[in-house]
């Protein structure tokens, strides 16, 4: 479980980076690297949503100590 955790918030500091690039610069990393209508990309896209959804469980116990 800790591999699959690190993996979710590893792709999820990188979706967030990306769109931290897309808001600011207009750059798009996923789609300058791989193309922007590649499967590839839409893999990646679709990795990096479902880690973010994965992330949400970490709210459950910081909310609940507060």
């Amino acid at each position: 479980m800790k591999f699959l955790n690190c993996f979710a918030l590893t792709l999820t500091i990188i979706g967030a980076i990306n769109w931290g690039l897309i808001g600011f610069f207009n750059f798009n990393l996923v789609s300058f690297l791989f193309g922007s209508t590649s499967w590839l990309s839409r893999i990646i896209y679709m990795l990096v949503g479902l880690c973010g959804l994965y992330m949400i469980k970490f709210y459950g116990p910081s909310l609940q100590d507060e």
